[in-house]
């Protein structure tokens, strides 16, 4: 009975996440910043603290990760703590954070699912939909497989599809 139940609430949420998600928050001059605002480009939605150890050794990677895809793929760093927007301003300015920063209190669940640890990585596909979570630290080489991996998925079932035409 228990696999049953299981197998439905699997089987109903799959759907779910195909979907379209968003959220705004502001970035730190108070404006607001909403996920579909990067429709078209992958976004690497990164929860993160200024307390976190972890947090603070995938920064780096995350920098060069998006300076070095602009074109395709975009870094969102939320600051996932209560903090004074002041000194939060100054921690991404010491850190070299090129990427766009917003903030969020922290709570246990947001719009893209849980964060039940600091940091916690989303996926989200150039058509808004929430296609990977990773609870702990990220490298830039484990996006960028994953990402070629997804890439390439999409051009295989692109190409068998009927109707279309390869280059």
């Amino acid at each position: 009975m228990r696999l049953l139940v299981l197998l439905t609430v699997l089987l109903t949420a799959a759907p779910l996440a195909a979907e379209p998600v968003d959220f705004t928050l502001e970035d730190l001059d108070g404006k607001p910043v909403s996920l579909s605002d990067f429709r078209g480009k992958w976004v690497i939605v990164n929860y993160w603290a200024t307390w976190c150890p972890p947090c603070l050794d995938e920064i780096p990677d995350l920098v060069q990760l998006y300076e070095d895809n602009r074109d395709t793929l975009v870094v969102l760093g939320v600051d996932f703590e209560e903090v004074n927007i002041e000194y939060l301003k100054e921690f991404v300015d010491s850190h070299f954070m090129t990427y766009p920063v917003v903030h969020s209190e922290p709570l246990p669940v947001t719009p893209l699912g849980p964060v039940l640890g600091l940091p916690t990585t989303y996926i989200i596909s150039p058509e808004g939909e929430r296609i990977a979570r990773q609870e702990g630290p990220v490298t830039r080489e484990a996006i960028e497989s994953y990402l070629a991996r997804k890439r390439e998925a999409a051009g295989s079932a692109a190409a068998e599809s009927p109707g279309t035409s390869t280059p």
